[in-house]
Protein backbone atom coordinates (compact mmCIF):
# COMPACT_ATOMS: atom_id res chain seq x y z
CA UNK A 1 0.00 0.00 0.00
CA UNK A 2 3.13 2.47 0.72
CA UNK A 3 4.15 2.32 -3.02
CA UNK A 4 -0.10 3.24 -4.35
CA UNK A 5 0.13 5.99 -1.59
CA UNK A 6 3.34 7.49 -2.76
CA UNK A 7 2.82 7.56 -6.39
CA UNK A 8 -1.35 8.94 -5.35
CA UNK A 9 0.42 11.91 -3.68
CA UNK A 10 3.04 12.14 -6.40
CA UNK A 11 0.04 12.43 -8.97
CA UNK A 12 -1.93 15.06 -6.81
CA UNK A 13 -4.64 11.96 -6.42
CA UNK A 14 -5.12 13.03 -2.52
CA UNK A 15 -4.96 9.95 -1.38
CA UNK A 16 -7.18 8.74 1.85
CA UNK A 17 -4.30 8.39 3.85
CA UNK A 18 -1.45 10.65 4.07
CA UNK A 19 1.85 9.06 3.09
CA UNK A 20 5.64 9.63 4.44
CA UNK A 21 8.86 9.84 4.12
CA UNK A 22 12.08 9.82 6.50
CA UNK A 23 15.65 10.68 6.58
CA UNK A 24 18.23 9.14 8.50
CA UNK A 25 16.02 7.26 10.34
CA UNK A 26 16.80 3.99 8.90
CA UNK A 27 20.36 3.79 9.80
CA UNK A 28 19.36 5.34 13.49
CA UNK A 29 20.68 1.54 15.01
CA UNK A 30 18.96 1.81 18.65
CA UNK A 31 15.61 3.39 17.13
CA UNK A 32 16.05 0.93 14.30
CA UNK A 33 16.47 -2.20 16.92
CA UNK A 34 13.69 -1.09 18.92
CA UNK A 35 11.24 -1.14 15.95
CA UNK A 36 12.24 -4.38 13.91
CA UNK A 37 12.96 -6.66 17.51
CA UNK A 38 17.04 -7.54 16.90
CA UNK A 39 20.13 -5.54 17.45
CA UNK A 40 21.70 -3.98 14.54
CA UNK A 41 24.72 -1.03 15.19
CA UNK A 42 27.18 0.34 13.85
CA UNK A 43 29.52 -2.63 14.03
CA UNK A 44 27.13 -4.33 12.04
CA UNK A 45 27.66 -5.73 8.52
CA UNK A 46 26.58 -3.67 5.60
CA UNK A 47 24.05 -6.27 4.47
CA UNK A 48 22.62 -6.87 8.10
CA UNK A 49 22.35 -3.16 8.08
CA UNK A 50 20.66 -2.94 4.73
CA UNK A 51 17.90 -5.44 5.75
CA UNK A 52 17.40 -3.85 8.94
CA UNK A 53 16.86 -0.39 6.86
CA UNK A 54 14.64 -1.90 4.79
CA UNK A 55 12.52 -3.93 7.76
CA UNK A 56 12.28 -0.47 9.47
CA UNK A 57 11.00 1.58 6.59
CA UNK A 58 8.38 -0.73 6.11
CA UNK A 59 7.70 -0.69 9.60
CA UNK A 60 7.07 2.93 9.52
CA UNK A 61 5.64 2.56 5.92
CA UNK A 62 7.84 4.83 3.54
CA UNK A 63 6.17 5.37 0.42
CA UNK A 64 8.99 7.28 -0.90
CA UNK A 65 12.66 6.91 -0.34
CA UNK A 66 14.38 10.51 -1.15
CA UNK A 67 17.90 9.36 -2.84
CA UNK A 68 20.51 10.77 -5.81
CA UNK A 69 23.00 9.19 -7.81
CA UNK A 70 25.29 12.05 -8.91
CA UNK A 71 27.17 14.08 -5.55
CA UNK A 72 30.66 15.41 -5.06
CA UNK A 73 32.14 12.57 -6.11
CA UNK A 74 32.52 13.73 -9.24
CA UNK A 75 35.29 15.84 -9.14
CA UNK A 76 37.52 13.46 -7.89
CA UNK A 77 40.65 14.80 -6.00
CA UNK A 78 40.09 18.30 -7.58
CA UNK A 79 37.62 19.64 -4.70
CA UNK A 80 37.57 21.43 -1.50
CA UNK A 81 37.60 19.27 1.68
CA UNK A 82 35.68 21.08 4.75
CA UNK A 83 35.72 18.25 6.93
CA UNK A 84 32.81 16.56 8.18
CA UNK A 85 31.31 16.81 12.17
CA UNK A 86 29.80 13.81 13.81
CA UNK A 87 26.11 13.06 12.61
CA UNK A 88 25.90 9.52 12.39
CA UNK A 89 25.87 7.12 14.95
CA UNK A 90 29.32 6.04 17.05
CA UNK A 91 30.65 8.86 14.65
CA UNK A 92 31.37 7.15 11.90
CA UNK A 93 31.14 9.68 9.52
CA UNK A 94 33.87 12.30 11.28
CA UNK A 95 36.39 13.71 9.03
CA UNK A 96 39.31 16.13 9.54
CA UNK A 97 40.18 16.03 6.31
CA UNK A 98 40.15 19.82 5.18
CA UNK A 99 42.29 21.43 2.51
CA UNK A 100 41.32 24.00 -0.50
CA UNK A 101 41.13 23.55 -4.29
CA UNK A 102 41.66 27.44 -4.93
CA UNK A 103 44.15 30.33 -2.74
CA UNK A 104 41.98 32.90 -3.71
CA UNK A 105 39.38 34.53 -5.33
CA UNK A 106 41.60 34.93 -8.27
CA UNK A 107 41.88 30.92 -8.69
CA UNK A 108 37.74 30.80 -9.03
CA UNK A 109 37.20 33.34 -11.73
CA UNK A 110 39.79 31.99 -13.94
CA UNK A 111 38.80 27.94 -13.28
CA UNK A 112 38.07 26.21 -16.17
CA UNK A 113 35.43 23.08 -15.72
CA UNK A 114 35.41 21.94 -18.99
CA UNK A 115 39.48 21.51 -18.77
CA UNK A 116 39.30 20.16 -15.69
CA UNK A 117 37.08 17.68 -15.68
CA UNK A 118 36.34 17.16 -19.18
CA UNK A 119 32.83 15.76 -20.79
CA UNK A 120 31.56 12.62 -19.70
CA UNK A 121 30.49 10.10 -22.16
CA UNK A 122 26.21 10.45 -22.05
CA UNK A 123 25.71 6.56 -22.62
CA UNK A 124 27.66 5.98 -19.39
CA UNK A 125 25.96 8.53 -17.26
CA UNK A 126 22.45 7.38 -18.56
CA UNK A 127 23.56 3.91 -17.83
CA UNK A 128 25.06 5.17 -14.26
CA UNK A 129 21.88 6.63 -13.83
CA UNK A 130 19.31 3.56 -14.71
CA UNK A 131 21.41 1.25 -12.43
CA UNK A 132 20.66 3.32 -9.57
CA UNK A 133 16.90 3.89 -9.89
CA UNK A 134 16.70 -0.05 -11.01
CA UNK A 135 19.17 -0.84 -7.34
CA UNK A 136 16.46 1.39 -5.69
CA UNK A 137 13.79 0.22 -7.38
CA UNK A 138 15.05 -3.12 -5.66
CA UNK A 139 16.05 -2.26 -2.87
CA UNK A 140 13.24 -0.45 -1.45
CA UNK A 141 10.39 -1.97 -3.38
CA UNK A 142 7.55 -1.07 -1.58
CA UNK A 143 7.98 2.65 -1.96
CA UNK A 144 8.05 4.82 -4.91
CA UNK A 145 11.84 5.57 -5.96
CA UNK A 146 13.83 8.02 -8.18
CA UNK A 147 17.49 8.89 -8.85
CA UNK A 148 18.80 12.26 -9.28
CA UNK A 149 22.03 15.38 -8.47
CA UNK A 150 22.65 16.57 -5.14
CA UNK A 151 25.27 19.09 -7.23
CA UNK A 152 22.84 20.96 -8.92
CA UNK A 153 24.37 24.59 -8.98
CA UNK A 154 24.80 26.23 -5.33
CA UNK A 155 25.43 23.05 -3.59
CA UNK A 156 27.95 22.25 -6.26
CA UNK A 157 30.01 25.38 -5.43
CA UNK A 158 29.65 24.92 -2.11
CA UNK A 159 31.27 21.19 -2.69
CA UNK A 160 34.05 22.96 -5.03
CA UNK A 161 35.20 26.14 -3.18
CA UNK A 162 34.15 25.56 0.56
CA UNK A 163 32.13 28.19 2.15
CA UNK A 164 35.43 30.75 2.84
CA UNK A 165 36.33 30.95 -0.66
CA UNK A 166 32.75 30.97 -2.28
CA UNK A 167 32.28 34.03 0.32
CA UNK A 168 34.98 35.46 -0.61
CA UNK A 169 34.89 35.14 -4.28
CA UNK A 170 30.90 36.26 -4.60
CA UNK A 171 31.91 39.41 -2.45
CA UNK A 172 34.97 40.42 -3.83
CA UNK A 173 33.92 40.60 -7.76
CA UNK A 174 30.30 39.12 -8.39
CA UNK A 175 30.06 39.33 -11.83
CA UNK A 176 33.16 37.65 -12.43
CA UNK A 177 32.39 34.84 -9.82
CA UNK A 178 28.66 34.84 -11.70
CA UNK A 179 30.29 34.16 -14.76
CA UNK A 180 32.12 31.10 -12.91
CA UNK A 181 28.99 30.19 -11.96
CA UNK A 182 27.55 30.08 -15.39
CA UNK A 183 30.55 27.93 -16.45
CA UNK A 184 29.82 25.36 -13.59
CA UNK A 185 26.16 25.42 -15.12
CA UNK A 186 27.40 24.82 -18.69
CA UNK A 187 29.62 21.95 -17.32
CA UNK A 188 26.64 20.34 -15.15
CA UNK A 189 24.11 20.38 -17.69
CA UNK A 190 25.90 16.95 -19.37
CA UNK A 191 24.41 15.08 -16.33
CA UNK A 192 21.10 16.71 -16.41
CA UNK A 193 21.05 16.05 -19.90
CA UNK A 194 21.92 12.14 -19.27
CA UNK A 195 18.97 12.05 -16.19
CA UNK A 196 16.60 13.26 -18.63
CA UNK A 197 17.11 10.34 -20.88
CA UNK A 198 17.15 7.77 -18.05
CA UNK A 199 14.18 5.53 -17.13
CA UNK A 200 13.39 7.04 -13.69
CA UNK A 201 9.88 9.34 -14.16
CA UNK A 202 10.34 11.00 -10.72
CA UNK A 203 13.95 12.94 -10.09
CA UNK A 204 15.48 14.64 -7.25
CA UNK A 205 17.16 17.56 -7.91
CA UNK A 206 18.99 18.90 -4.62
CA UNK A 207 20.48 22.25 -4.07
CA UNK A 208 21.33 23.82 -1.00
CA UNK A 209 20.56 28.08 -2.15
CA UNK A 210 20.46 29.39 1.75
CA UNK A 211 21.18 29.28 5.48
CA UNK A 212 18.71 28.69 8.02
CA UNK A 213 17.97 32.26 7.98
CA UNK A 214 17.81 32.61 4.25
CA UNK A 215 20.42 33.68 1.72
CA UNK A 216 23.79 34.18 2.46
CA UNK A 217 24.08 36.13 -1.28
CA UNK A 218 22.38 39.55 -1.73
CA UNK A 219 18.87 37.80 -3.33
CA UNK A 220 20.02 39.89 -6.72
CA UNK A 221 22.55 37.71 -7.03
CA UNK A 222 20.29 34.44 -6.83
CA UNK A 223 18.07 36.40 -9.79
CA UNK A 224 20.83 37.28 -12.03
CA UNK A 225 22.83 33.30 -11.80
CA UNK A 226 21.43 31.04 -9.70
CA UNK A 227 18.13 30.74 -10.63
CA UNK A 228 18.17 31.16 -14.44
CA UNK A 229 20.79 28.76 -14.19
CA UNK A 230 18.53 26.27 -12.50
CA UNK A 231 15.86 26.49 -14.61
CA UNK A 232 17.82 26.12 -17.90
CA UNK A 233 19.26 22.82 -16.00
CA UNK A 234 15.74 21.81 -15.30
CA UNK A 235 14.66 22.43 -18.95
CA UNK A 236 15.75 18.50 -20.20
CA UNK A 237 13.84 16.83 -17.67
CA UNK A 238 10.58 19.15 -18.09
CA UNK A 239 10.99 18.21 -21.77
CA UNK A 240 11.53 14.24 -21.36
CA UNK A 241 8.38 14.30 -18.69
CA UNK A 242 10.00 13.81 -15.95
CA UNK A 243 8.19 14.71 -12.54
CA UNK A 244 10.96 17.35 -10.65
CA UNK A 245 11.08 17.29 -6.78
CA UNK A 246 13.16 19.98 -5.30
CA UNK A 247 15.16 19.78 -2.41
CA UNK A 248 17.35 22.81 -0.32
CA UNK A 249 18.23 22.98 2.91
CA UNK A 250 17.40 26.04 5.25
CA UNK A 251 14.68 28.62 5.22
CA UNK A 252 13.58 29.21 0.87
CA UNK A 253 10.66 30.73 1.95
CA UNK A 254 12.01 34.13 0.18
CA UNK A 255 12.62 31.92 -3.09
CA UNK A 256 9.98 29.47 -2.79
CA UNK A 257 8.12 31.75 -5.95
CA UNK A 258 11.65 32.07 -7.87
CA UNK A 259 11.89 27.75 -7.69
CA UNK A 260 8.79 27.19 -8.47
CA UNK A 261 9.22 29.30 -11.68
CA UNK A 262 12.52 26.93 -12.71
CA UNK A 263 9.89 24.14 -13.54
CA UNK A 264 9.82 22.45 -10.83
CA UNK A 265 6.63 19.80 -9.63
CA UNK A 266 7.47 19.66 -5.88
CA UNK A 267 8.99 20.49 -2.76
CA UNK A 268 11.00 18.84 -0.25
CA UNK A 269 11.00 20.95 3.05
CA UNK A 270 13.05 21.78 6.27
CA UNK A 271 11.34 23.00 9.29
CA UNK A 272 12.54 26.43 8.51
CA UNK A 273 10.76 27.04 5.31
CA UNK A 274 7.02 28.05 5.62
CA UNK A 275 4.95 25.32 4.91
CA UNK A 276 2.01 27.21 5.04
CA UNK A 277 3.09 29.77 2.41
CA UNK A 278 4.23 26.83 0.13
CA UNK A 279 0.66 24.95 0.83
CA UNK A 280 -1.52 27.93 0.03
CA UNK A 281 0.48 28.76 -2.85
CA UNK A 282 0.66 25.71 -4.55
CA UNK A 283 -0.78 23.05 -2.23
CA UNK A 284 -3.12 22.06 -5.50
CA UNK A 285 -0.48 21.89 -7.46
CA UNK A 286 2.55 20.31 -6.45
CA UNK A 287 3.82 17.74 -4.19
CA UNK A 288 5.25 18.65 -0.93
CA UNK A 289 7.40 16.59 1.57
CA UNK A 290 8.19 17.73 5.29
CA UNK A 291 8.30 19.75 7.15
CA UNK A 292 7.92 18.50 10.67
CA UNK A 293 10.96 20.19 13.14
CA UNK A 294 13.50 17.44 14.37
CA UNK A 295 14.34 19.80 17.26
CA UNK A 296 11.28 18.77 18.73
CA UNK A 297 12.34 14.97 18.43
CA UNK A 298 15.16 16.26 20.27
CA UNK A 299 14.04 18.40 23.40
CA UNK A 300 10.13 18.42 23.23
CA UNK A 301 7.67 16.95 25.38
CA UNK A 302 5.21 14.69 24.16
CA UNK A 303 3.00 17.51 24.03
CA UNK A 304 5.08 19.36 21.84
CA UNK A 305 5.61 16.37 19.29
CA UNK A 306 1.96 15.80 19.04
CA UNK A 307 1.71 19.40 18.45
CA UNK A 308 4.16 19.54 15.53
CA UNK A 309 2.63 16.28 13.63
CA UNK A 310 -0.74 18.10 14.25
CA UNK A 311 0.73 21.36 12.15
CA UNK A 312 2.08 19.27 9.79
CA UNK A 313 -1.16 16.91 8.97
CA UNK A 314 -3.50 19.97 9.51
CA UNK A 315 -2.07 21.90 6.72
CA UNK A 316 -0.83 19.09 4.65
CA UNK A 317 -4.31 16.98 4.49
CA UNK A 318 -5.46 19.48 2.20
CA UNK A 319 -2.95 19.63 -0.28
CA UNK A 320 -3.67 16.06 -2.78
CA UNK A 321 0.54 15.64 -2.73
CA UNK A 322 1.29 15.90 0.62
CA UNK A 323 3.65 13.60 2.26
CA UNK A 324 4.46 13.81 5.81
CA UNK A 325 8.22 13.68 7.18
CA UNK A 326 10.33 15.28 9.57
CA UNK A 327 12.02 17.85 7.44
CA UNK A 328 15.87 17.87 8.84
CA UNK A 329 15.95 14.39 9.36
CA UNK A 330 15.82 12.16 12.66
CA UNK A 331 19.37 11.78 13.65
CA UNK A 332 21.03 9.45 15.38
CA UNK A 333 21.17 11.71 18.93
CA UNK A 334 17.35 11.78 18.65
CA UNK A 335 16.05 9.61 21.39
CA UNK A 336 13.99 6.64 20.70
CA UNK A 337 11.17 7.09 22.73
CA UNK A 338 10.68 10.69 21.05
CA UNK A 339 11.20 9.04 17.93
CA UNK A 340 8.53 6.21 18.79
CA UNK A 341 5.96 8.56 19.66
CA UNK A 342 6.26 10.77 16.64
CA UNK A 343 5.17 7.88 14.92
CA UNK A 344 2.59 6.35 16.88
CA UNK A 345 1.43 10.01 16.33
CA UNK A 346 1.95 10.14 12.93
CA UNK A 347 -0.17 6.68 13.08
CA UNK A 348 -3.11 7.64 14.61
CA UNK A 349 -3.78 10.75 12.63
CA UNK A 350 -2.74 9.98 8.77
CA UNK A 351 -5.72 9.47 8.21
CA UNK A 352 -7.46 12.06 5.75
Amino acid sequence: MSYELGLAAMNLEMPGIVPRTEYSADFHWELVSRVIGRTVNSSSDAQTQSAASVEFAKAWDYSMVWNVLINGYIFGDKRTHMGHAIYAADGVDFSDNRSSLFNDAEDVYKYDMFAEYGFKNKNVLIDDFNKNYAEQCRHWSDAVQMTGIYITCMSGLIDLLGWDTLLEAAGHDSDAFGAFVNRYSEWIMQYFEALADCNAPIVMIHDDIVWSNGPFLHPDFYRKYIFPNIKRLLAPLREAGKKILFTSDGGFTMFVDDVADCGVHGFVLEPLTDLSYVAEKYGKTHVIVGNADTRILLRGSRDDIESEVKRCLDIGKKCPGFIMAVGNHIPANTPVESALYYNEVFMKLKHR
